[in-house]
C-alpha cells in the first residue's frame, strides 16, 4: 500500500504511522523521530516542549527524561498527553492523544544502558528544568559527575524513567492545496476497544 495515496482508507494506524515514519526517516534531514509533547501544570495551563520519541508500537509512544522536570511533574498530577509529529518535507503530520503511564524498570534500564556515556553522565549532572546559575555551573556538574563514575558503569538515575503515552485518538494529516486537507482520525473509548476511523473536514 502506498503510504500517501492509501492513508484515508487504512484500518490499522499504528501500521499506517509506521509507514510514515518510514518515509520520514528517509526524508528529513533532522530528527525524524522529534515530536512536540502537551501536558498541563496543575492550575490547568498547556506546556508544551519538544524531545525525541523513543519508539512507537501497538501499545503506544515511548519517550524518557527525569520526573523532576516540568513534564515529569506535570504528568505525576495529570497522567494524560498529546504528542504532535511534523514532518515538513513531506508536509504530514500525525497527533496522539491518551494517558500517560510509567514504562517497566527493566525497559528503562535498558534504554539508559544503550545510550551514549556522555548522555548518561549528563542525566546525572542536569537538574532539568530548575535553575541554572551559570553555564559554567553545569560544565562543573558534568565534570563532576564524569569524575565519579571514572571509567567505571554508569547506573541509572532514581530519577530518570520512561513513559507511554497510549492513544485514545490519532490523527492523520496531510497538507492539499488550498487548504484543503486530508485528515483521517482514529479513535477508540479505551485501549481494549477496536479503532472508529473516520475523515474530518480540514
Amino acid at each position: 500500500m502506498d503510504s500517501l495515496t492509501d492513508f484515508t482508507e487504512a484500518q490499522d494506524p499504528f501500521a499506517l504511522f509506521a509507514r510514515w515514519f518510514a518515509d520520514a526517516s528517509a526524508s528529513e534531514i533532522n530528527d525524524p523521530e522529534a515530536m512536540t509533547l502537551a501536558t498541563v501544570d496543575e492550575t490547568g495551563l498547556p506546556d508544551a516542549r519538544i524531545l525525541l520519541c523513543k519508539g512507537v508500537d501497538a501499545q503506544g509512544v515511548v519517550f524518557y527524561g527525569n520526573v523532576e522536570s516540568a513534564k515529569g511533574r506535570e504528568l505525576a498530577a495529570s497522567p494524560m498527553a498529546a504528542a504532535l509529529f511534523h514532518w515538513k518535507s513531506l508536509r504530514r503530520q500525525a497527533r496522539f492523544r491518551g494517558p500517560v503511564s510509567p514504562m517497566p524498570e527493566a525497559e528503562i534500564d535498558a534504554y539508559f544502558a544503550s545510550r551514549p556515556r556522555q548522555s548518561r553522565i549528563g542525566a546525572w549532572a542536569s537538574q532539568q528544568s530548575r535553575p541554572l546559575e551559570s553555564r559554567a555551573a553545569l560544565e562543573a556538574a558534568v565534570e563532576a559527575a564524569a569524575k565519579r563514575f571514572g571509567d567505571g558503569a554508569i547506573p541509572r538515575p532514581p530519577y530518570w524513567r520512561g513513559w507511554r503515552l497510549a492513544p485514545l485518538q490519532i490523527e492523520f494529516w496531510h497538507d492539499g492545496a488550498f487548504r484543503l486537507h486530508d485528515r483521517v482520525l482514529f479513535s477508540r473509548a479505551d485501549v481494549e476497544q477496536p479503532w472508529e476511523r473516520r475523515r474530518l473536514y480540514p
